[in-house]
């Protein structure tokens, strides 16, 4: 079996790969399909080293796949949804029992305190809700269950708005993609169409990026 470093240094392996272009995400999804799929959204939404994974892109071009039949859509909601709830969970956890220990060094590699402010900022404007509302905003929702562990926000209250959450963050996108990908000219140009996809979904965090680059050190 496979130690836990290795495992997330496969994870970060995958997700460097991803971004500089090594795979296509749907090749990537035909490939592994429903292990990839389920291992990727886990590992955005409950390790903290997922931050950077086109979550929103990957559902959707999920839900493209699954139009072309190389995919079963019910299977594909079921295992995502809850990959999503436990990833959630356990980023909660890490928060609640090790969170304050890891932003002890300022601006490390992986755990950086601006993440960390921003998630908070974003709580102070939308409270709880921000469990639900967050699985939108990329960053913001790989930290937002880990502020809730170390807010020591009540896990029932964080359990009933992560289910939540997840319900509405997978089936939507998926849904999004499946439908869209029976029109016929998204047929036609299915490459095309999942490139602009992602491109669209990646651009929060190369902002994100730049803005934090920027800032007085």
């Amino acid at each position: 079996m496979e130690s836990l470093s290795e495992v997330l240094g496969g994870a970060w392996q995958l997700g460097h790969d991803i971004a500089r272009g090594a795979y296509s995400l749907d090749d990537l999804i035909r490939w592994g399909g429903y292990v990839v799929l389920v291992a990727i959204v886990f590992t955005e939404t409950g390790l903290l080293i997922g931050f950077f994974l086109p979550g929103d892109s990957l559902l959707i071009t999920a839900g493209l796949v699954a139009a072309t039949g190389a995919l079963d859509i019910w299977w594909l909601n079921g295992l995502l949804i809850v990959a999503a709830i436990v990833g959630d969970s356990v980023g909660y956890a890490i928060g609640f029992r090790a969170g304050p220990r890891l932003f002890t060094r300022e601006k490390s590699l992986l755990f950086r305190p601006s993440h960390v402010e921003r998630t908070r900022q974003f709580y102070e404007r939308h409270g709880v809700k921000t469990i639900v509302i967050a699985r939108f905003v990329p960053i913001v929702r790989t930290f937002a269950p880990f502020v809730a562990g170390i807010g020591r926000m009540s896990y029932p209250v964080f359990a009933a708005w992560n289910v939540s959450g997840a319900l509405v963050w997978v089936i939507s996108l998926t849904l999004a993609g499946y439908f869209f990908g029976e029109i016929p000219i998204v047929k036609e140009n299915f490459e095309t169409v999942i490139l602009a996809i992602v491109a669209i979904s990646v651009a929060p965090i190369g902002i994100e990026y730049l803005r934090t680059r920027r800032a007085p050190a």
